[in-house]
């Protein structure tokens, strides 16, 4: 059921502005919002559970573009139950999972049984995305755009290989579906003349740091381009997932806002924090797809996050075992768990002055909600699902197995010490996850369920 609480004391972050104030939650919205010194009528909270949120931040929760919660069919690396938990306790109130499980969603009715399961498990809130094929296109013209956030389209092969290359399929997928199309793109041929080149040179024992030259940037600007090309010819609604590359930057502009924009952008937090040089310490662990790359391109990266040719900041969150990320380069998936610590990270950023706190909050909140059409969440506003996180900006953690919510175990950010913790969430007025000293150990109220996103597309 939707929550009530009566918030104060707080240090608002929303739309551009920091304001001292407070929210009215009724069943799950927000009936006020308190600016100021302005209170409440004692009618109005009359019967309210009170939170005080003295010395804290408080922003809209997190919604997280691109995960891969791993179920059905590979939970022993995560499932919607964990991940959604990990997600909750990083301030991700809603999350939009990846069609590339098992089996894969490429039908109708195994979509809606992952709406059911994120119905049954999840502590955020969730959307899924129909997947496509070479094959699939009557299936995926059956989408409900207001119930669904989206088709996605594998232009480059990645983990559960669900590659789409026939031309005439992309060609009727950018036709023909009326609704957001997200891509994964590199380009396929170009990563399999790299393989060969290094194969050749160094049989199975492949460094993990030849991966951003065998993922190269040329395999991800030639694919992006493509897309991109496509969706202007068709004027496709297009969305461009974890981007890499300073190359490709030149593919993207910022002359319309946001919500005017038809083609659109991501960039994650990994390839924001990472460059080349952390492969030798991290080895496969920062082993993604789109691969990280050198530090040029991780700071053009960042001109065009502030200078809003790249919209919005994910986290392209893909668990693996261990045991798996142990294998040598070739047989090691790609992938690593970020939900948890998105949040904490951008949060970093803001510590050391390259990014500000209401730019993070545009980026991982408002822009995901714009982007997507988002029905009433990714903002505090009066008549909006009340999805908040609270944040103390003062409170230094260390990163540890202890503190680790992942079903995997493990994080790439292990023994950083990060300066802000996300200290409390609410998802549609509940409090779902507390982490205060007076706790022994973190909490969470794992008697809600998150809600399915709508849409307004």
């Amino acid at each position: 059921m939707p929550g009530n609480y009566y918030i104060f004391n707080a240090r608002i972050v929303n739309e551009g502005d920091i304001f001292d104030g407070g929210l009215i939650i009724k069943d799950g919205l927000i009936r006020r919002v308190l600016h100021g010194n302005e209170s409440a009528l004692r009618d109005e909270i009359r019967g309210l559970p009170v939170f005080d949120a003295k010395g804290k931040y408080v922003i809209p929760g997190v919604i997280d573009d691109q995960v891969h919660f791993r179920e059905p069919g590979l939970t022993p690396k995560g499932d919607i139950w964990t991940e959604s938990r990990a997600a909750v306790a990083g301030g991700v109130t809603s999350f939009m999972d990846m069609p590339n499980v098992v089996p894969q969603t490429l039908k109708q009715d195994l979509l809606e049984e992952k709406y059911k399961l994120g119905a049954d498990k999840s502590l955020a809130n969730y959307s899924f995305y129909m997947g496509a094929s070479n094959d699939n296109l009557e299936e995926i013209l059956l989408t409900d755009p207001g119930a669904v956030c989206g088709l996605k389209v594998f232009m480059g092969a990645s983990t559960g290989n669900m590659l789409v290359d026939n031309p005439k399929t992309l060609e009727g997928i950018f036709r023909e579906v009326d609704f957001l199309v997200a891509v994964h793109c590199e380009d396929e041929p170009t990563i399999r003349a790299n393989m060969e080149y290094f194969r050749n040179l160094y049989g199975d024992d492949v460094p993990v740091g030849f991966h951003p030259q065998i993922r190269s940037e040329e395999a991800c600007y030639r694919s992006s381009a493509f897309a991109i090309q496509l969706a202007k010819k068709y004027d496709t609604r297009l969305h461009v997932l974890h981007l890499s590359s300073a190359h490709e930057m030149s593919l993207f502009d910022n002359s319309k806002p946001l919500v005017d924009k038809k083609i659109t952008s991501e960039v994650c937090v990994h390839h924001l924090w990472f460059s080349e040089t952390d492969y030798i310490t991290l080895g496969n662990r920062i082993k993604w797809n789109p691969a990280i790359k050198s530090a040029h391109d991780r700071e053009s990266l960042w001109t065009a996050l502030l200078d809003d040719r790249l919209d919005i900041v994910a986290t392209d969150h893909a668990p693996h075992t261990i045991e798996e990320k142990s294998r040598k380069y070739f047989q090691a998936p790609s992938g690593g768990p970020l939900v948890q610590h998105s949040l904490a990270a951008m949060l970093d950023f803001y510590h050391q002055g390259r990014i500000s706190l209401e730019r993070i909050v545009h980026k991982m909140c408002h822009a995901p909600a714009i982007c997507f059409k988002v029905d009433r969440r990714g903002f505090i506003r009066e008549g909006f699902w009340a999805d908040l996180a609270v944040i103390d900006l003062n409170q230094p953690w260390r990163v540890d197995p202890s503190n680790i919510f992942y079903k995997c175990g493990w994080s790439p950010f292990e023994d950083h010490t990060f300066n802000s913790k996300i200290t409390h969430t609410f998802v549609n007025g509940n409090l779902v996850y507390e982490d205060v000293p007076q706790l022994l150990e973190n909490h969470f109220n794992e008697n809600t369920r998150g809600m399915r996103l709508m849409f307004n597309g």
